[in-house]
């Protein structure tokens, strides 16, 4: 069946109706998601439709299934190039064009990507920030603040994001609980952030926006918690963002003397007043989502004794782990001229009894 559509797809791409071709792939890929032909061409037909950020997640994907598919790596090279990824896209094209070395697609535009990038720098080189940049006008940033964004956002996202700064990164936090570590991939280029939370029997999540500033991919991170998964994006400028995602119409942000800044020990939210969001209430949200979520077994026990030792003086936490070492587990004790003063036996609980195994 994921054959039969597969031959559709191509049958409509051929005809130039990519937009048929590219749903003609996804009901492929949702019967067969192991299959790097169809994502490699689903990004070829996106790529048609000017969906260059999507080309590039399909191109990634097909990469991860198969790292020696050399047409994957051209996509991929092609559509970041036409979202001036360029040192992204060259990375790319230089894996093709080591896998493939007859054809010359790889070699034409890789020169491209080099004449970019040399012209990124002479730009940057030339260019020379004003100390005092004009003011915008209240009604214009208004205006721009209020203007709709280009890009259609789903009614009902599958898990909720947000996102907030400081001088030299952006912080994305993706609110879903219970995610394993190994069902997230989480992909950066200079200007591309792409997220993937692909959990078995349910359907995908994606997270592809056009960065609203250029990052350095190689100091960006990400983790996956218990109730988030938390990105930590590295600028490549310290200026402040007013959105997470590439606007054409985006006001001309002031550029952050980085030797000026002060740092305090809580991060500010330039953002916060422009969109509406109280930060605070949000983060105070967060803190309570991961104090009441309701574990089980070990972990909830874990957590418990977590909360205790978090909140005891130095004493309490001496007597603690003296006594939970010496008692094998057995026993906890947070009183320390008690457990300070002699060994701590192991008590076994009832019904059991405590043995001491020989090595």
């Amino acid at each position: 069946m994921a054959a039969e559509l597969s031959e559709k797809a191509k049958e409509a791409f051929l005809d130039d109706d990519f937009k048929l071709a590219v749903d003609f792939y996804s009901k492929a890929i949702d019967l067969n998601p192991n299959n790097a032909d169809y994502f490699a061409d689903r990004a070829q037909a996106n790529i048609k439709l000017s969906l260059f950020t999507e080309a590039v997640a399909d191109a990634n994907r097909a990469i991860q299934l198969n790292p020696s598919m050399v047409k994957a790596y051209l996509r991929k090279g092609t559509a970041c190039i036409k979202l001036e990824e360029y040192q992204t896209a060259k990375a790319a094209l230089e894996i093709g064009a080591t896998l493939d070395q007859g054809d010359q697609r790889f070699t034409k535009l890789i020169e491209e990507c080099n004449q970019s990038i040399a012209n990124e720098s002479n730009e940057l080189s030339h260019s020379v920030a004003p100390n005092n940049p004009p003011p915008t006008s209240v009604a214009s940033a208004s205006a721009s603040a209020a203007s709709p964004q280009v890009n259609a956002i789903p009614s009902k996202p599958k898990y909720r994001h947000e996102y907030y700064q400081k001088a030299e990164e952006v912080v994305v936090t993706i609110f879903a609980k219970g995610i394993q570590s190994e069902n997230v991939t989480v992909d950066f280029g200079d200007q591309i952030l792409s997220v993937t939370i692909d959990v078995p029997g349910e359907e995908s999540y994606q997270l592809q926006p056009r960065l609203f500033a250029k990052v350095l991919p190689d100091k960006c991170r990400y983790q996956v918690l218990t109730t988030k998964i938390e990105i930590r994006l590295a600028k490549a400028e310290p200026i402040q963002w007013i959105s997470l995602e590439y606007r054409n119409n985006a006001v001309v942000v002031q550029q952050v003397n980085a030797s000026s800044v002060v740092v305090s020990q809580r991060p500010a939210y330039p953002s916060s007043k422009s969109r509406g969001k109280d930060w605070d209430k949000l983060e105070a949200l967060v803190k309570k989502e991961e104090k009441d979520e309701k574990l089980d077994g070990d972990a909830a026990l874990n957590k418990f004794f977590r909360e205790i030792y978090s909140s005891a003086d130095e004493d309490m936490r001496r007597a603690m782990s003296k006594s939970f070492v010496e008692s094998n587990g057995t026993v906890l004790s947070t009183d320390w001229k008690e457990v300070g003063a002699k060994k701590i036996e192991g008590s076994a609980p009832d019904g059991m009894e405590m043995k001491k195994w020989e090595y």
